[in-house]
């Protein structure tokens, strides 16, 4: 009995530092792939709720958002009533915006993605290219320290020389229990911080333990920032690439 009791510890050490091992090989794309595969999956289909707060006013969209990986994107806002039916889609390296109050399709240049989206403290390129940190930034872990009492990762990502970006660098903080982004600083191309994303709330929801609650604070307009609420998402359902048609824009409801 007491031969067996030792084997069993020794074998419950080996497991144990095994995992470990495994935890501490990660590299920082790894990572960051693994946070990027929490929120998005292979594909989403969400509803959310988006609050812009200013110092004299607040202002809410609601939208329905479906991905597939990192080339297929559409939003589709419902409310209020004044924007509702608009829908904003990436396919690739395009993106396109469908006003239906004026029955107007509408290529976004890329001149336009450093532009607010919706008027809000996201960017055209926060809304449409979120899932594209993977591929468009080499990462490398810098640090650890916590965030919000847990232990994190802080991971700096910088573009590819290849890539057309409007980012100089971001800064992630990704929790090592559950791979969640917490926190992510933007910064221009000369180095100065734009913006600081902050997720909260951690729930069970589609299936998974994440974030539902996401703040976009610019650093240079004190008393603004954005609120996303997640409401409700279904992650892996198939979606065929054809629904992100300029065709579907049209009719998505």
């Amino acid at each position: 009995m007491r031969l067996n009791k030792i084997v069993l510890i020794l074998a419950s050490i080996l497991i144990a530092g095994l995992f470990i091992q495994q935890k501490t090989d990660l590299t920082a794309t790894d990572i960051i792939i693994k946070a990027n595969d929490l929120r998005y999956g292979e594909t989403s289909q969400g509803i959310m709720e988006m609050t812009l707060v200013r110092p004299k006013w607040t202002r809410s969209v609601s939208m329905k958002m479906w991905t597939k990986g990192t080339d297929y994107s559409l939003v589709l806002i419902t409310g209020p009533a004044k924007e509702k039916g608009q829908v904003f889609m990436k396919r690739k390296t395009e993106m396109w915006n469908w006003i239906p109050k004026i029955s107007r399709m509408i290529k976004l240049p890329p001149s336009t993605m450093s532009q607010g989206w919706m008027g809000s403290d996201y960017t055209n390129d926060d809304m449409m290219n979120e899932g594209s940190l993977v591929q468009k930034f080499n990462h490398k872990i810098i640090r650890s320290e916590k965030f919000e009492e847990m232990d994190c990762w802080v991971i700096e990502s910088t573009p590819k020389d290849d890539d057309d970006v409007i980012w100089g660098k971001k800064v992630s903080w990704i929790s090592k229990d559950g791979f969640f982004s917490l926190k992510t600083e933007s910064y221009d191309e000369d180095m100065y911080l734009v913006k600081t994303e902050i997720a909260s709330d951690i729930i069970i929801m589609g299936g998974k333990r994440l974030p539902s609650n996401f703040e976009i604070i610019p650093e240079d307009n004190p008393g603004n920032k954005t609120i996303v609420i997640l409401k409700d998402i279904v992650f892996d359902q198939p979606i065929d690439d054809s629904f992100f048609s300029q065709q579907n824009m049209k009719r998505i409801r």
